[in-house]
């Protein structure tokens, strides 16, 4: 039986986000690792040298995510996912096998590349293959593998460590060597999936790009109606984007549309690791160790929590495209802070010496209800909005910086976490029950609302819209030109079928 074209759109963006799955993995299985007690006896780290672990995984993919805008945009979006997979396996390789901490370093930090290149390319490659009407569900399939990944990790990690002996070190490298098999699966199958239509496009491979947009969106019928009013606005877009739009790095900064939606989506990734997500993930033995609950109950609960990840993520698949972007992530944010307020209060209230169950398992409920929260509107949207608002010229870059900006934060917070923690404890989460309130602030004022906007039509809502956002509806300044022409497709065809 024959896919439909959404199904196989859809298809395509589950595998291609197995790079996403790997981001996750590492992101779950590092706070088991660093907790083993064969690790620390071999690697006996203080808590910079525990930082670094943590970061220099995400400071390698802050440099791998400046890389693969270019690459994205010389090589194609395959084959750059590709090359993230093969800088990836060389770099669980070396952590897996690590003899001394400059071993695992240099893992990290290849891993940390391998990952920059996938996770800026993929979301990106996602939004290119898809119709509007399901964009947003595709491009959550980012996070939503991520959470898959996240979910792995912490029950390996969990079964590893109660189940193998603390003076093995198969404690901490099985978890860390099984992330290699996912990257050679990806990197070796991906080029048998069609490559991004409008990279071909803009790339003078016309009639590929035709040929691919009718697989997509028509199962190979090119003369379909959508098919062809969405080859010939692409074809348009490309072109006005040539002689007018920004294209290069420098016009990012000085083209004023373009540079509102680098700047909105720098702000969008640099919000989202000031919600506190990250501190949680690499740290959370430490985090609950705050409180009194012990490293084995913390692997546990965590694991539950990557459950609960999960489904809000699937949910925000599933509904994404219906309620929008804009008050999904200002919502998010909100329930953020309130989680973060109430996790603070039970901290200074309740420190380990009092050994309040109660408090114990309020503190537990808080970081499952922030976790829901942030995986349902914040974690999905920091890859969807900007896979979606920049123009084909400018995509790969755009999301290049954007994303090279999240992992910069990702970065600080790893390397500050522990060190905050030890010095002035719960304090530290006043920062993050800070940033949430005023990120929901800013997206209120100045995110438009892009959900089902067509990609070559968003150049007219940032052009056009103002900067202040509120009050305004989306409507008012799209051109509908993509609808126009399908009309005109379908009424040539009609009438050149009664004739």
């Amino acid at each position: 039986m024959r896919l439909s074209p959404a199904w196989y759109q859809f298809l395509v963006g589950v595998f291609a986000s197995l790079g996403s799955f790997l981001y996750g993995y590492d992101l779950g299985v590092i706070a088991e690792v660093i907790i083993c007690q064969s690790f620390t006896s071999k690697f006996a780290p203080d808590d910079t040298q525990k930082g670094l672990v943590v970061s220099l995984f995400t400071a390698g993919a802050c440099v791998g995510a400046g890389l693969a805008g270019p690459a994205g945009d010389f090589l194609g979006r395959r084959r750059t996912i590709s090359l993230g997979c093969l800088i990836f396996c060389l770099g669980g390789g070396l952590q897996t096998g690590a003899q001394n901490i400059a071993y695992l370093y240099s893992g990290r930090l290849l891993a940390g590349l391998g990952v920059g290149f996938l996770t800026m390319v993929i979301p990106l490659y996602q939004a290119e293959i898809c119709h509007p009407s399901i964009r947003g569900r595709v491009t959550a399939l980012q996070q939503f593998m991520l959470g898959v990944g996240a979910l792995c990790a912490t029950w390996i990690g969990y079964g590893t460590y109660t189940g193998i002996a603390p003076d093995n070190h198969a404690q901490w490298q099985v978890p860390l060597g099984l992330q290699i098999a996912p990257a050679v699966f990806l990197g070796l199958l991906i080029s048998f999936f069609p490559e991004s239509p409008r990279w071909l496009i803009d790339n003078n491979r016309g009639e590929e790009g035709l040929r691919t947009l009718a697989k997509l969106h028509s199962n190979g019928d090119e003369n379909d109606a959508w098919v062809q009013a969405e080859y010939a606005q692409i074809q348009e877009s490309i072109t006005f984007e040539h002689e007018n739009e920004a294209k290069s790095y420098l016009d990012l900064f000085t083209h004023r549309s373009s540079f509102r939606r680098l700047f909105l989506c720098c702000a969008l990734q640099a919000s989202v690791q000031m919600t506190g997500v990250s501190a949680i993930q690499y740290y959370s033995p430490e985090i609950y160790g705050q409180i009194g609950i012990s490293s084995e109950d913390t692997l546990k609960y965590q694991a539950i929590n990557s459950i609960i990840a999960l489904i809000a993520q699937f949910l925000c698949m599933m509904f994404i495209d219906r309620f929008g972007r804009r008050w999904t992530l200002i919502t998010g944010n909100l329930g953020n802070c309130v989680t973060f307020i109430v996790a603070t209060i039970l901290l200074a209230k309740f420190p380990p010496e009092t050994n309040n169950q109660g408090a114990h398992w309020g503190f537990i409920i808080m970081t499952w209800l922030y976790n829901f929260s942030f995986s349902a509107t914040c974690g999905p949207l920091s890859w969807i909005i900007p896979a979606e608002v920049f123009d084909t010229r400018t995509r790969a870059k755009g999301v290049s910086i954007a994303t090279m900006l999240s992992y910069a934060f990702n970065t600080m917070i790893g390397q500050v976490t522990p060190i905050a923690m030890t010095n002035i404890g719960y304090r530290y989460y006043y920062l993050f029950v800070i940033c949430n309130f005023t990120n929901a602030l800013f997206f209120w004022l100045l995110l438009p609302e892009t959900k089902q906007v067509p990609l070559e039509e968003m150049n007219q809502i940032f052009t056009n819209s103002p900067w202040i956002v509120l009050g305004t509806r989306t409507e008012q300044y799209m051109t509908h030109d993509l609808e126009r022409k399908v009309e005109e497709r379908e009424v040539k065809q009609t009438t050149k079928h009664l004739e």
